[in-house]
């Protein structure tokens, strides 16, 4: 067979005859031939720097059209001697891609003057925040997909059926022709503007297998969540991006290894919110928790879904921060008495919320160990968060107060916000206990913790958010520290807000001893609780009871008549 292709402006060609659209004719090609070429692989390859019009310098596109036909014959219909409908396989797609430019107007608060490139602002101005442009990637690949599969039409299954033309009259297929772009990166896509003037380009032709088609046609699908708007659908690129990379430059063993922990990273953040939501919702003392960090919690949790929203994160980190926030907002419900005070209504029409502590947390010393905690916070939390808002608004440039604001609140809690889980310890350290915490949950979030760190060195992020890691770890082993020294406690309260003092009934007349277990000791011996202790006989009578009295020495009791008995 021989391979024409051809570069157009129009989407439709009819040029035929004019040589410059002419880009590559490679003629006596072999269908499934995996040998021939240059490097012995079935593939060649054609480079050329294209001239581009005025058009395609404003915005215009530029479409590649390529035919395959049967050696001696042409793709040319006005040629009749030379054309043939079905020894001819045409497609074509544009070789250009419109990007989003989009130009965020940022300035110094204080002075107004900004950093950004002049002409930058300028096209700003003239076109708005958003400009779509035309850019260009120099590379490209035609895959000719070697299978002889007897396709039937209408059975093809998706996406490959896209791919699959058949003929109207005999019912076969023609060769299946697939543009492979899944390696262009989107970093290397370059704009075209009224500056250049050629274009390189680099039109590949290889073999392709079945299998591996189906694996770049299910990659190169469309996502689901296209329907959401282009804005995510570009994120979505951008997102592939960093996997490709990742499987371009990454140590195949450290790669596998990747794909295995992000499986079970998605498991225990599962796992985490379950436990989270299971421990609140159970817990019915607040004896050893801090209610201040609660509503902490919150208040850092409304900061991040602010700041990736002002930010144009992607979606589903979107949701995922939205959910936390949601359950931060429950569990206020669990650490406080809420209610709506239909009496006092704010301006006059909503009842107002009321918020007040319960009475577990106001009758125990947590309260005032966490009043104690958050004081000594204060005095290294506000000095710092007043320096580093002076900081960002000095040398930072923001697109206005509100973005200062949250951008400001959200890197002093990404850099010192370890110091908002120091209440927690602190009270750990009061208590000397960490019964109170839900350790299952914990673990989760730590583990979580371990594999972020092991992303940090595959995936590029920013140097805050590894520096994020890193503390998390710190205060997670600070919490295994305290549960080292803190050992086993019969005095200590549980999770259930009981303690193992007193729980142990004691041995009354009427009691055998086989109706009370010893108490454990956290070494692992028994012992036998004080107080009565009734034993049987060798021959079956009753042993007087022994009795414990008041100096200590024990005396003997006779056993009690039937009559007193019954008075009993």
């Amino acid at each position: 067979m021989d391979l024409h292709v051809y570069i157009s402006e129009h989407e439709h060609f009819t040029d035929f005859n004019v040589t410059s659209a002419l880009f590559w004719e490679q003629r006596d090609l072999v269908y499934g031939d995996w040998t021939s070429g240059e490097n012995a692989d079935g593939c060649y390859e054609r480079y050329a720097e294209l001239d581009i019009p005025e058009s395609v310098q404003h915005n215009g596109s530029m479409y590649v059209h390529v035919y395959f036909t049967k050696s001696g014959f042409h793709p040319d219909p006005k040629q009749k001697n030379l054309y043939r409908r079905l020894a001819t396989v045409h497609t074509s797609r544009m070789i250009n891609k419109y990007k989003r430019r989009r130009f965020q107007k940022t300035k110094n608060l204080l002075t107004g003057e900004t950093e950004a490139d002049p002409e930058m602002i300028k096209r700003a101005e003239d076109f708005g925040p958003v400009e779509v442009i035309s850019h260009w990637h120099p590379n490209l690949t035609i895959n000719i997909v070697d299978d002889h599969t007897p396709w039937v039409k209408g059975s093809v299954p998706p996406p490959l059926d896209q791919y699959v033309k058949f003929d109207a009259v005999s019912g076969d297929y023609y060769p299946i022709l697939y543009f492979n772009d899944y390696w262009n990166l989107q970093k290397d896509y370059f704009p075209i503007n009224e500056t250049v003037e050629r274009l390189p380009f680099r039109l590949s032709f290889c073999p392709l297998s079945l299998w591996r088609w189906q694996l770049y046609a299910a990659q190169s699908t469309k996502s689901p969540w296209h329907f959401l708007g282009e804005d995510l659908y570009e994120q979505s690129d951008e997102e592939q991006d960093s996997v490709k990379v990742a499987l371009l430059e990454t140590n195949p063993y450290l790669l596998a290894l990747t794909i295995v922990v992000s499986i079970v990273h998605s498991i225990f953040e599962f796992l985490a919110f379950k436990n989270d939501i299971q421990f609140w919702n159970s817990r019915q003392s607040l004896e050893g928790l801090s209610v201040r960090s609660v509503f902490f919690g919150v208040f850092q949790s409304l900061v991040v879904l602010l700041y990736i929203l002002d930010n144009e994160t992607n979606f589903v980190v979107q949701v995922s921060v939205f959910i936390g926030l949601l359950i931060d907002l429950w569990k206020i419900t669990k650490v406080m008495d809420v209610r709506l005070d239909r009496d006092n209504k704010v301006a006059g029409i909503f009842p107002r919320l009321t918020f007040k502590d319960k009475s577990t947390y106001i009758e125990s010393s947590t309260k005032v160990y966490d009043d104690m905690a958050f004081r000594y916070l204060s005095w290294i939390l506000f000095p710092l968060l007043g320096c580093y808002a002076v900081y960002s608004l000095l040398y930072m440039e923001h697109k206005g107060w509100y973005s200062w604001v949250l951008s400001m609140l959200y890197g002093f809690l990404l850099t010192f916000g370890f110091i908002t889980m120091t209440p927690q310890l602190f009270i750990n350290y009061k208590l000397k206990s960490v019964a109170h915490l839900p350790w299952r949950m914990l673990t989760y979030k730590a583990l979580n913790t371990f594999i972020d760190d092991l992303f940090a060195f595959v995936i590029k992020m920013p140097m805050m958010y590894r520096i994020g890691c890193l503390r998390d770890d710190v205060v997670f082993f600070i919490y295994l520290y305290q549960r080292w020294i803190y050992r086993v406690d019969l005095t200590r309260v549980n999770e259930f807000g009981i303690s193992g003092e007193g729980q142990v009934p004691q041995l009354t007349q009427g009691t055998t001893s086989a109706d009370c277990a010893p108490a454990l000791l956290p070494d692992g011996e028994a012992t036998s609780t004080p107080g009565v202790i009734k034993e049987g006989l060798a021959d079956g009578s009753p042993a007087p009871v022994m009795e414990d009295v008041a100096d200590g020495s024990p005396r003997a009791q006779t056993e009690k008549t039937a009559e007193d008995k019954k008075k009993d």
